[in-house]
């Protein structure tokens, strides 16, 4: 079977095409933090929160960028870790 620049981007190592994949620990605790800075938008607390929700997004974003099971993941990361930047260096 050919290796199609398709299966490349797409595809895993077992042939599945992956595009989403259930939340792994830190998009879960990021979006968690995201909501809770909505909760709490002003004071230390918030500023707490935020760095909780840097971080783990952070940390997402540089596990699919490494780690991610195909180049549209690593893609993904990529942008969100250029989103991240950007939304802190504003």
């Amino acid at each position: 079977m050919e290796n199609t620049l398709f299966d490349q981007v797409f595809r895993d190592s077992e042939g599945n095409i992956v595009i989403a994949q259930p939340p792994n620990l830190p998009l879960i605790v990021g979006i968690t933090s995201i909501l809770l800075e909505i909760i709490f938008p002003t004071g230390k607390l918030h500023l707490g929160i935020d760095l909780i929700a840097f971080g783990s997004l952070f940390t997402w974003a540089w596990l699919e960028l490494f780690e991610g099971v195909n180049y549209f993941r690593r893609a993904l990361g990529l942008i969100a870790l250029v989103a991240l930047i950007a939304w802190k260096v504003q």
